[in-house]
C-alpha cells in the first residue's frame, strides 16, 4: 500500500509552516525561460535541445537546476525563440522557489499542464520543515504538493545530515515546533 502525504493550504497545517506564501503563490509559466549549461546539443529534427554540465534553468522567481535537462519543444517559435513545452532533468535535481526548495534524482516540468514531478529519493523543504519521498508533484497554479513513498532505486533506512530518518517506500519528515517562550 503507498502513504500518500499531501500538502495544502488549510489552517492546520499553516501553523506547521506548510501554508506560507511560497505554497500559496502561483508561478508564472508563462514568463520566458533562460539557460546556461557547459554545453547545448540542438535536436531540430526531433524538436528538442540537450543541456549538459551545471545546467541552470530560470523561470520567473524559480530556478531548476541539474547535471542534464533535455527540453523539448514545439516546432511553434515566437519572437525568435522555440516556444517549450517540456524540461527533464537528471543527476541532482533541485527546484527552488521562494520559501522552498526541492531535490530529487530525476524532475519533469510539464510546462502546459504547469506541473512538475520529481523522483527519486526526494527531500522537500519548506520553512524549516522537511519531508522526504520518492515521488513528489507541484503543481503551479495551486501550489499543492503531493509526496507519496513510491521508491525508484534504493533499499532499506539512512539516516540524513541533519538527523532526519528516511525509509524507502515510506514518507517520512520532521516538522519544527514553535518555541513557545
Amino acid at each position: 500500500m503507498q502513504r500518500r502525504l499531501v500538502l495544502i493550504a488549510l489552517p492546520v497545517l499553516a501553523g506547521m509552516g506548510f501554508a506560507g506564501s511560497a505554497v500559496a503563490q502561483r508561478h508564472d509559466s508563462t514568463a520566458p525561460i533562460d539557460f546556461s549549461a557547459q554545453t547545448i546539443e540542438l535536436q531540430d529534427r526531433a524538436n528538442r535541445a540537450v543541456l549538459s554540465g551545471g545546467v541552470t534553468i530560470r523561470q520567473a522567481n524559480m530556478t531548476l537546476t541539474a547535471a542534464r535537462m533535455t527540453v523539448a519543444y514545439t516546432g511553434q517559435v515566437l519572437d525568435g525563440s522555440p516556444q517549450v513545452s517540456r524540461l527533464d532533468g537528471s543527476g541532482g535535481v533541485t527546484v527552488d522557489r521562494p520559501g522552498q526548495k526541492a531535490r530529487s534524482q530525476y524532475a519533469v516540468y510539464d510546462i502546459n499542464a504547469r506541473v512538475i514531478t520529481m523522483i527519486g529519493d526526494v527531500t522537500l523543504n519548506e520553512s524549516g520543515n522537511t519531508i522526504n519521498g520518492g515521488r513528489l508533484s507541484i503543481n503551479l497554479d495551486t501550489g499543492r504538493a503531493t509526496i507519496n513513498g513510491s521508491t525508484v532505486g534504493g533499499t532499506g533506512t539512512q539516516t540524513d545530515s541533519d538527523g532526519t530518518i528516511r525509509q524507502n517506500g515510506r514518507v517520512t519528515g520532521r516538522f519544527s515546533v514553535p518555541d513557545r517562550n
